[in-house]
């Protein structure tokens, strides 16, 4: 071993986590993560609750990462994450949510076509203005049959319609199919000739529908970073892991140490290869970065000084290619309050990014004159930008085509004292808030359990972290 990287390991084992590199007279454990969104919120929390040493890095000036929460309006208004997907006591996060008396507005059942929010309330137009007959919806469907090779949704869909001439769907019918495209593609962030045939229905439904968070995921995010040590503007750009620790560079020069590193970075973040690994992470790892496919959302939203649309969830246009069709979900219904919000996705997503903010607004109001030719002019209006944001590349992941759906996992298997968490490592609910939750719970578990045995401190017979929470809270759930 060079003197260089003996200077180093005397250096991790004196200075557990230290900006100055000043002995600290502490001896507990240490751990650094990277990353205040959920899953590094999370980890964070559990790892101090079992009295580790705890700090917190994250490069935007606030907490939440892809969940966002907004009060320029006077109310809340989430342009990130907004959902809880399953509303039961089967997702992790539902317990903390009912625990905090924070009310979801549910807005489907268990069952929804394509992943459509709800079915049965929703109102679809055509380009011209008129409104789709819900019979015809109602009887639109997507025929899928099991293919060998690994294909894209679209051409998947191209083949059956070749094959069963019978079942090609022309005029009307074919523009509600591409709506219906149109809204798959929201789910995943992604346009249907890159999303996964074989993989499109890996992820885990749990029971119980899809409820809006009505006061925003914000208090949720608050109330676990209580206490921590968070030290917002930190963007790392070195990771160097050694035997008895890690040393973590962030971009202002400044260097910390600590027993081991919780990585909770978007997907997008580790893609850009904006932070530097040494040595480098195996190339199983890479191949998991590289490989799985993360998409774009944005949220485009219009706050009204009078309501003029129908008392749905969402409002369509059906169009001949599923680019051209639009959504919006109104959240009037859900809230109270007088907003639109306009969700591109995929290829329409990146070219709306290239907008200024006021053009991709006066975009988004003409998709609704289409639908509505006297509507009142929105008073103002809230974009994200989740493609362009340098701090999260992309607003969640997906399975592309001929990749395999276990490179979650592999994105989520520590690497020596490095622990990955994030929607992006979970294999059962990629994609989702409770998915990145899980996540920061078991890098937190695998960090206590790895760092505790090389301090020779594990008690194999202590409770599992998480094990003594309370269960069950009744969560307050709605619908207007």
């Amino acid at each position: 071993m060079d003197s260089s990287n003996s200077k180093f390991n005397r250096q991790l084992r004196s200075n557990p986590c230290d900006s100055s590199l000043e002995r600290k007279s502490t001896a507990s454990p240490s751990v650094i993560v990277i990353g205040a969104g959920f899953a590094g919120i999370t980890a964070a929390r559990t790892l101090h609750d079992a009295s580790f040493q705890v700090t917190l890095l994250e490069s935007r000036n606030r907490i939440g990462g892809r969940v966002h929460t907004n009060y320029s309006f006077g109310f809340p208004i989430d342009l990130g994450a907004s959902w809880l997907h399953g509303v039961g006591n089967e997702n992790p996060l539902a317990s903390l949510i009912g625990r905090l008396g924070l009310p979801l507005y549910r807005t489907s059942g268990d069952n929804s076509v394509l992943y459509d929010h709800d079915l049965e309330s929703y109102a679809l137009y055509d380009t011209d203005g008129n409104q789709v007959p819900q019979d015809l919806v109602a009887k639109t469907d997507v025929v899928r049959q099991e293919f060998i090779e690994d294909m894209s949704i679209q051409r998947a869909i191209s083949i059956v319609f070749e094959r069963r001439p019978d079942l090609r769907l022309e005029g009307l019918d074919h523009k509600v199919l591409q709506w219906y495209l149109c809204r798959m593609e929201g789910w995943f962030a992604a346009d249907a000739d890159t999303i996964s045939l074989r993989g499109w229905d890996q992820e885990e439904l749990l029971p119980g529908g899809h409820g809006l968070m009505v006061r925003g995921y914000l208090p949720v995010l608050n109330t676990l970073a209580k206490g921590l040590d968070i030290r917002l503007g930190h963007s790392v750009t070195k990771i160097v892991r050694g035997h008895s620790g890690v040393k973590i560079t962030v971009d202002d020069g400044r260097v910390l140490v600590a027993d081991a590193a919780v990585i909770a970075v978007p997907l997008g973040v580790l893609k850009s290869n904006s932070i530097q690994f040494e040595p480098k992470l195996p190339e199983w790892k890479e191949e998991a970065i590289r490989d799985i496919g993360v998409g774009i959302e944005n949220k485009i939203v219009l706050h009204f000084d009078k309501v003029f649309w129908p008392n749905v969830e969402f409002l369509g246009i059906v169009a001949e290619t599923s680019y051209v069709c639009s959504y919006f979900l109104n959240l009037h219904k859900a809230t109270g309050h007088r907003v639109l919000v306009y969700m591109p996705s995929g290829q329409l997503a990146r070219d709306i990014e290239k907008m200024p903010d006021e053009a991709a607004a006066k975009f988004a109001f003409t998709q609704l004159l289409r639908m509505f030719p006297n509507a009142s002019e929105p008073i103002e209006y809230l974009v994200s930008h989740w493609g362009t944001d340098a701090n999260s590349l992309g607003s969640y992941s997906y399975d592309t085509v001929g990749k395999s759906h276990d490179l979650y996992e592999r994105l989520r298997v520590p690497v020596d004292n490095l622990f990955f968490a994030g929607e992006a490592t979970s294999i059962d609910f990629p994609g989702s808030v409770h998915g990145a939750y899980s996540t920061g719970l078991m890098a937190a578990e695998d960090c206590r359990m790895r760092v505790l045995e090389r301090h020779g401190e594990l008690d194999l017979f202590q409770s599992v972290m998480g094990e003594d929470i309370p269960v069950s809270v009744p969560l307050l759930i709605s619908r207007l």
